[in-house]
């Protein structure tokens, strides 16, 4: 637990909420003139007994139930960047999802112009693989011209899909399914669900989503590609995650004509350095 560092994040974050705007009262007469909550109104409205929240923010409470926090981080309004926060202050770990499950499904608007802005094809997507921004680049990969309202869909199901991805059934089913299996794993999203079981009805899909396998990551990996203005080659997806909406992802889709790269390329950090006594 970072004592301290808690005591300030908490303190700062409840001083941003009006007690009225709760259903609470502000103190009048003499006493307390601090603005927002006070430890005791936050007491109060977790319900969860008598200094509940005072011991919290005094770094008294070791490790703290993640229920607990996960009702504070509400009260207060938390984005997800400062629930990351809390519970890294708090348990010194990571939360174990994200705080309102509903942020996965949007992104800034911000992103869109970001996305378009690329050289290379990148598109944005929601915890789902629905296509919330793309470029024009990424337009080019499909041989109508028309970007699929879902990309998971389109990979797993569509029959175009298996002209563009080059040895669909071993270089890319392989690796898709398991990520459907594993976001399936982590939540009941019904999108998702009604895409299994389309898959599991139909009869080319249905024996490859029943093979073994783990999810395969789709950062760094790199997988034959026939492009329909550009021709054969391969893509290296860069896949990223933005920190205001857990479940959603940016990717980027690298593509070259030529053979598959016999190395990977070394990954990139930052040189050793060296303190001297003078520092």
């Amino acid at each position: 637990m970072h004592k301290e560092s808690l005591r300030q994040f908490l303190k700062e974050r409840r001083a941003r909420i009006e007690p009225e705007t709760v259903g609470l009262s502000r103190p009048t007469g003499r006493g307390r003139r601090a603005k927002g909550l006070s430890q005791q109104q936050l007491d109060e409205l977790l319900g969860r007994g008598t200094h509940a929240y005072h011991t919290l923010e005094n770094g008294k409470y070791p490790n703290p139930p993640t229920d607990l926090l996960r009702d504070l981080g509400r009260l207060l309004r938390l984005t997800e960047d400062e629930w990351v926060m809390l519970n890294r202050y708090a348990r010194g770990q990571e939360p174990p999802g994200p705080l309102d499950p509903d942020t996965g499904y949007q992104i800034l608007g911000t992103w869109e112009d970001a996305v378009c802005g690329m050289d290379h094809m990148a598109y944005m997507c929601d915890a789902a693989w629905n296509v919330l921004a793309y470029n024009p680049q990424f337009v080019g990969m499909f041989p109508d011209h028309q970007v699929p309202d879902n990309v998971l869909r389109w990979m797993c199901l569509s029959v175009e899909a298996r002209t563009v991805l080059t040895d669909w059934t071993t270089a890319w089913a392989p690796r898709i399914f398991p990520q459907l299996r594993a976001a399936l794993a982590a939540g009941g999203d019904p999108y998702l669900r009604q895409l299994e079981a389309d898959i599991v009805a139909d009869p080319i899909t249905a024996a490859l989503y029943q093979e073994p396998g783990v999810v395969n990551h789709p950062d760094g990996d790199e997988r034959p590609f026939d492009h329909p203005i550009h021709g054969p080659g391969w893509i290296t997806i860069c896949s990223a995650a933005p920190h205001s909406s857990p479940g959603a992802r940016l990717v980027i889709l690298l593509f070259r004509t030529g053979d598959r790269r016999t190395e990977p390329r070394p990954p990139l950090r930052a040189p050793i350095r060296t303190c001297t006594a003078s520092e």
